[in-house]
Formats: structure tokens, sequence, C-alpha cells
């Protein structure tokens, strides 16, 4: 068994449990990005946010020469039972990138959500995603750039909250991808212990006595 084989782990059987993907889509990007969340307060002042991470999942039903749906699934590690998600074709696509101006093609609006959730990771400071919540299901994501002399909103995308029966199956899944992660993870453990244990058992056993120390 080579050094390689101890720490390279497969983990396609489990993202392949994923019920984002059963229906045909395939996941184009999956990172967590800052978001600032806010409520949506009618006829008061508008609140300020909390500053949080979100993982953001880009997928795609369909090529890059036939796109036949985009769909945008957002969820929390603090909460696992925030789950929303932005469902688009390209009729659909036609009546946003009128009413926003926007000057991108449907095939290339993966690209531009892409581009835009990386600038709100690397230039955090310039590049803001605001998620604005109301208290029904709808929820609507503002990409904007900070100009310093003016904030410029750069597109929106229009969020439904996840039904119950998806939010279910969504922590299911990550329970059982974390379960079985868990223990591949500590089988591979147990194969370092056993490959040192027979190359340098006095390794092994400084190795234990430090685990001990910091229990």
């Amino acid at each position: 068994m080579t050094d390689f084989e101890l720490h390279t782990f497969d983990f396609t059987s489990i993202e392949e449990m994923d019920p984002s993907i059963a229906d045909g889509y395939r996941v184009i990007y999956d990172r967590e990005v800052p978001f600032e969340l806010r409520m949506d307060v009618q006829n008061g002042p508008q609140q300020v946010g909390t500053l949080e991470a979100i993982k953001a999942k880009v997928l795609v039903l369909g090529d890059e020469h036939c796109l036949q749906s985009i769909r945008i699934e957002l969820s929390s590690e603090a909460d696992l039972f925030y789950h929303y998600i932005h469902v688009i074709d390209e009729s659909g696509f036609q009546g946003v990138q009128e009413q926003q101006k926007l000057m991108v093609e449907f095939a290339d609006y993966p690209n531009v959500l892409i581009r835009m959730l990386n600038n709100c990771i690397k230039e955090p400071h310039s590049h803001l995603a605001v998620f604005v919540m109301k208290h029904d299901v709808d929820a609507r994501l503002d990409f904007i750039q900070n100009m310093e002399y003016k904030f410029v909103e750069l597109m929106s995308c229009h969020f439904i909250r996840s039904p119950e029966e998806i939010v279910q199956h969504q922590i299911t899944y990550r329970y059982n991808a974390m379960k079985s992660r868990l223990a591949l993870m500590q089988s591979r453990l147990q194969d370092v212990n056993n490959l040192v244990k027979l190359k340098n058992p006095s390794l092994l056993l400084q190795l234990q006595t430090t685990k001990s120390q910091f229990r």
C-alpha cells in the first residue's frame, strides 16, 4: 500500500446518493459563499442582515449544446432546515432577461452565476450576495457590486423555500454522507496504524502516548 493510497478518499459512491442529482441534473458548482441574510420587512426600515456561510450548489440539466434547465440550491451547515431553490429554463430566463436587461444568453447563465459567486468569495468587500427572505416561501438573491461611490445591482434570482419533503431528503442524505465519510476515514486511519505498527512499532507507541496526553 502506498502513501498516496492511504491519503486518497473516493467519495464517488457517497455523492451518487445525493437527491439533488436523482432527476438527471448534474452538479457544476458546489462551494460555501458568504451571504448577507435579511428579512423583508414590509412598511418598515431596512434591517441590517447577518453574514453567514451558505452552501451554493449550481446544477444543470442537459449539456452545453442543449441546456434545458438550471437549478441553484442553497443550504446551511448552521441550520439543517435552511434550503432554498431557484429553477429556470430558457423560456423563463427570457422574461428575467427582459426585466433585468441582462446582456447574457441562457447558455451562458450558469457561467455568469459561478463567476458572481466566486467574486463574492474572492472579493467580499466589493461583491455582495444579499439574500432577502420573506415570511412566506419566497426569497430573492441580489448580486451587488460596491463601486465605492454607489452600490450597483448586477442581477437578481428568485428563490422559493424547498418543500418539507425535499428538506427531509436533503437532511437524510447529509447525515448518511457524513456517517459514510467518517467510517471511510476511520478505516483509513486503521490502515495507517497497521502500516506504522509493521514498519515502526516504536513510532506508533509514541503517537498513541501523544494522543492520550491530549485527552
